[in-house]
């Protein structure tokens, strides 16, 4: 972990996270929406499953995320023969002078920020080891319970379109994520921008040692500004009828007949009460993030689809008519009144 990281007493909480996202923002270009949502993960204290296509910057923007916070980062490749213990850590034997004895070798889950590439990979033991993690912040193993540290992120990414030897993650474990990022494919101006950025940063990794230790290490944003973030976070103002508007909108997923034929065609089943908490966590989040105090409705609706597209069960017909998720959450969000 490095000890370069900004004078917290020269910025204010919001200016550390404002710094952090413009650093991402000059990693990862068109992905904006990324961006955020990995900082609306990290500051309400969730975990992210990103899907997205091959190349779209999935591994990139988690990196970005670690260069340039105060922190620990690991990277877990998961695979069909991995086995629970690569990801949790086991009991090693040791023989020593003074006698033998077992000691705990932490696995790679035991980092601040903590990318999970490809965890449809994985059998399904490897993944509960992973998500009990991520749920009870500890893992426990040869009857020891070993804690997770303060600051504790997972990123988890899929591939949608790969099915060939995948374990297709079960509604229940799907659940225990905070957000489902969708990721799509930039603009084409992005994109431009994209090819110059990767060149540039070609050109800087070849060039000579002298050339390339002239410039000055930048500094990273450190721990204290994500916890002293969260609290200010903790304090900022949902007011009865928000926590009404939350509360009816998960609802709606309980009841789609009340709302008309289509959702009644399409949801089988319902959203639990995490998507209530994710809503309350996130928009929270969300307005900070804005510079406001309240949460307002366009904080809700902003991270809505975010929060609620992995918590959805969809019936045959609506799969059948090529319905997703995205669109029974739109058609909700539209339905239900505002506060």
């Amino acid at each position: 972990m490095t000890n370069n990281a900004l004078n917290p007493k020269s910025f204010t909480p919001q200016d550390q996270v404002d710094i952090l996202r413009e650093r991402m923002g000059q990693a990862i270009i068109g992905q904006r929406d990324v961006i955020e949502r990995l900082l609306i993960g990290l500051l309400a204290n969730g975990n992210l499953l990103v899907e997205g296509l091959p190349g779209l910057a999935k591994t990139r923007a988690i990196k970005a995320l670690a260069k340039n916070l105060q922190c620990d980062f690991s990277r877990i490749q998961f695979t069909p023969d991995l086995l629970p213990s690569d990801v949790t850590g086991t009991e090693v034997y040791y023989q020593t002078d003074s006698g033998s004895e077992f000691r705990f070798e932490p696995g790679p889950i035991f980092a601040n920020i903590v990318l999970a590439d490809e965890i449809n990979r994985a059998p399904a033991k490897v993944q509960a080891a992973l998500l009990e993690a991520m749920e009870e912040r500890q893992v426990t193993v040869a009857g020891k319970t070993h804690k997770m540290p303060p600051l504790f992120m997972v990123m988890a990414t899929q591939n949608p379109i790969e099915q060939e030897g995948t374990y297709p993650l079960p509604e229940a474990q799907m659940d225990r994520f905070l957000m489902h990022v969708s990721i799509a494919y930039p603009p084409v101006e992005d994109e431009v921008e994209v090819i110059r950025l990767v060149r540039g940063e070609e050109i800087a990794a070849n060039a000579p040692p002298a050339e390339a230790g002239s410039a000055s290490k930048p500094t990273t944003v450190s721990q204290d500004a994500i916890f002293a973030a969260r609290h200010e976070i903790g304090a900022i103002h949902v007011s009865d009828a928000m926590e009404r508007y939350m509360a009816d909108l998960v609802n709606a997923t309980r009841v789609p007949e009340s709302f008309g034929n289509d959702l009644q065609r399409w949801i089988e089943v319902g959203a639990s009460p995490r998507a209530s908490l994710a809503l309350d966590r996130c928009g929270r989040t969300h307005a900070w993030l804005a510079g406001r105090d309240y949460v307002d409705p366009e904080d809700i609706r902003a991270i809505a689809p975010d929060v609620m597209r992995h918590r959805l069960g969809l019936s045959y017909e609506a799969q059948g008519e090529g319905v997703s998720a995205d669109t029974a959450v739109a058609e909700i969000l539209r339905q239900v009144a505002l506060p």
